[in-house]
């Protein structure tokens, strides 16, 4: 069997500490027992990017938001599909992720930080959206674990009612507000629906080849 070497770790603002851990050429971020990420499973990352781009394939120039790096799968997905003119954000707010990144996993990262279509900021993604007015044709948050967060306390606030109508003010109508989570969530659901979005929720799996947990992604339009 082989043995989880541990790389590297990093302290969230407000929150416990991350690790990042190597077994034989996969890589896990964990937090406490609770494993945040794996290399080897990426297909609901992937399908957070590549469901909310379909919703955006008649848009010349579309401008995404991404809250929260991880191990980057989320936006490599993205920018495979989106046109030469689009642009990213991508909100991270430990900056260690971003260093690991360029770092001991920058054979998995294989250059989507460095794509001209893609700006990084080192900022909290709800003070990203709070400062945006009708800025993005759609905001992608992969952030914690979903509405039932685990990493600190403050993520709990973009998933409020507060968090949604700054992220409806932040982007354009019709624009997509898609949501990541590790588990459905009905409260989140109706939420959405109750403040001013088309909630669309669907289940997807956590392997690319169609296996592994359920998790559940919302593609909520803003009305």
């Amino acid at each position: 069997m082989k043995v989880r070497e541990l790389l590297a770790t990093a302290q969230v603002p407000g929150g416990d500490e991350l690790r990042l851990f190597r077994r034989d050429r996969g890589f896990m971020i964990v937090l406490d027992r609770n494993e945040l990420m794996n290399s080897r499973m990426s297909g609901s990352e992937e399908a957070l990017a590549t469901l909310t781009c379909a919703r955006l394939k008649n848009k010349a120039n579309p401008r995404l938001l991404i809250g929260g790096y991880g191990m980057g799968f989320t936006l490599r997905a993205a920018l495979k599909v989106l046109p030469a003119g689009a642009s990213v954000v991508v909100s991270e707010l430990v900056p260690e992720i971003i260093a690991w990144a360029r770092g001991p996993m920058a054979e998995l990262t294989a250059g989507c930080l460095d794509d001209p279509r893609v700006k990084v900021v080192e900022q909290d993604i709800a003070a990203v959206i709070s400062a945006a007015r009708g800025e993005y044709d759609a905001i992608l948050l992969d952030v914690d674990n979903g509405p039932d967060g685990l990493t600190r306390a403050e993520n709990d606030q973009l998933y409020s009612i507060e968090g949604l109508r700054a992220a409806k003010a932040a982007l354009v109508p019709g624009g997509i507000l898609a949501v990541w989570s590790a588990a459905d969530d009905a409260a989140f659901t109706h939420r959405l629906s109750a403040n001013g979005f088309t909630p669309n929720p669907t289940q997807v799996r956590a392997r690319a080849n169609g296996k592994g947990a359920q998790h559940k992604i919302w593609l909520a339009e803003r009305k």
